[in-house]
């Protein structure tokens, strides 16, 4: 959530920022203002009013104490009036302040000063291109039909099970899957991230905190019982990690990673680009989350895309790294870095990681601070980044990978799976 203050120093520029998403109702900032003027008048009554309250209840019991009664009884029938003002002072103030909050959660983040206008994905910006695409052989296939060759994944069982886009990996798929978890943790915790295992539901108050609601409310599958949602990604339970805290300038960054099953309704999405492990339901995915500093922030983010570039170039696939344009972007992001691996048997581009700083609209929402070394407390700055999201990783090693008889696998996981191919 945006901060009030930021919004109060420079409507204008919150509005040119928002007109780089292509945000259609900046209007909601001139009406966050006049609320927000109505809120402080309000309060300044009930602040005036209960001063009088107070000041009259002391004299009361002056004049009791000497024994003035009837001069203390007209007092009370004054502190009586102020009562009987304040309350609908007050209700009205309670309820400028919940259209207050409900307006300012409407608005996105707005856009670092890097990040390009755009409307859609052909506006996004790419940074740089690493690895070569592969020259496949005569045959080449696409992954959903390796996985049926090599018996690695059943998708007609899984629509059994449970429906379409809930897999059931088999065999050396299973095993590939584990491998690939293990080493991308092993990769995050060598880089001083700390392994978390985070419950894959949340209650609402996560779900806000990190900006899934109201945002995308649609997208996650509801436990409506029990009021709780099924994670989208580990960024969710992970960042909630601190919420409500204040933290030490010492303790920064925390650096966090977590492997977790995520689990979205994907509403609206058909069709070809759907097919095999292009967008599922249910799919396995390693996540790095960081508290920093706010000085700090757009450093670490450069740091965490340098991160994940290396992981992803010891897997051997190419890739390139794309700049989201303002249009692109998810709601809670200032920047954002979109990773994509090509495809070669289907060819085209797969994204497979997105790296964002959020700024303090996350921690703004979650009241995640830190003391700095004056004693002022101040919001830290959250960023995360799939490291990595396994389907799109599978379906590209197997693409790419594919011989006449066999898939070779990267070096990096010979360790791992227990052998050089599949």
């Amino acid at each position: 959530m945006l901060q009030l203050a930021v919004i109060r120093q420079d409507p204008a520029f919150v509005k040119e920022r928002l007109s780089v998403r292509n945000f259609p109702e900046t209007d909601l900032v001139d009406t966050i203002v006049q609320l927000d003027d109505q809120r402080k008048k309000l309060q300044l009554e009930a602040d005036t009013t209960q001063s009088g309250i107070n000041t009259l209840s002391r004299e009361i019991g002056q004049l009791m104490a000497k024994g003035a009664k009837q001069e203390a009884e007209a007092k009370k029938q004054e502190v009586a009036s102020l009562k009987t003002s304040l309350s609908p002072i007050t209700e009205k103030l309670a309820a400028v302040e919940e259209e207050l909050n409900s307006t300012l959660i409407k608005l996105p983040n707005l856009p670092a000063a890097l990040v390009p206008r755009g409307k859609t994905p052909a506006d996004n910006i790419t940074i740089r291109e690493g690895g070569k695409k592969p020259a496949l052989p005569a045959g080449a296939q696409p992954h959903w039909d390796l996985a049926k060759k090599y018996e690695l994944i059943d998708f007609e069982l899984g629509n059994k099970i449970t429906g379409s886009g809930f897999p059931v990996y088999i065999n050396k798929g299973a095993k590939l899957q584990r491998a690939l978890i293990q080493y991308f943790l092993d990769y995050n915790t060598a880089a001083g991230y700390t392994e978390y295992q985070p419950p894959i539901m949340v209650n609402e108050a996560s779900a806000r905190g990190t900006g899934q609601l109201p945002d995308k409310e649609g997208q996650m599958y509801h436990v409506t019982l029990d009021n709780l949602y099924l994670i989208p990604t580990a960024e969710v339970p992970v960042t909630n990690i601190y919420r409500d805290e204040i933290l030490k300038e010492a303790q920064l960054p925390l650096k966090m990673t977590a492997y977790t099953p995520c689990f979205r309704r994907e509403a609206g999405s058909y069709g070809k680009d759907v097919r095999g492990l292009n967008r599922l339901h249910q799919f396995d995915k390693v996540e790095v989350v960081q508290l920093v500093h706010p000085e700090k922030s757009y450093e670490v983010l450069e740091e965490m895309v340098a991160h994940v570039e290396k992981l992803l170039q010891s897997l051997e696939l190419p890739y390139r790294i794309l700049r989201l344009c303002g249009g692109d972007m998810g709601f809670t992001s200032a920047m954002t870095y979109d990773f994509e691996v090509y495809s070669a048997a289907q060819e085209k581009w797969l994204e497979v990681s997105s790296v964002s700083n959020f700024e303090a609209f996350q921690t703004n929402r979650m009241k995640i601070r830190f003391k700095d070394g004056g004693g002022k407390t101040q919001l830290v700055h959250s960023l995360n980044g799939s490291s990595l999201a396994l389907p799109r990783i599978v379906a590209c090693l197997l693409e790419n990978h594919q011989a006449t008889d066999h898939i070779a696998l990267p070096k990096a996981l010979h360790n791992y799976f227990g052998a050089e191919k599949i």
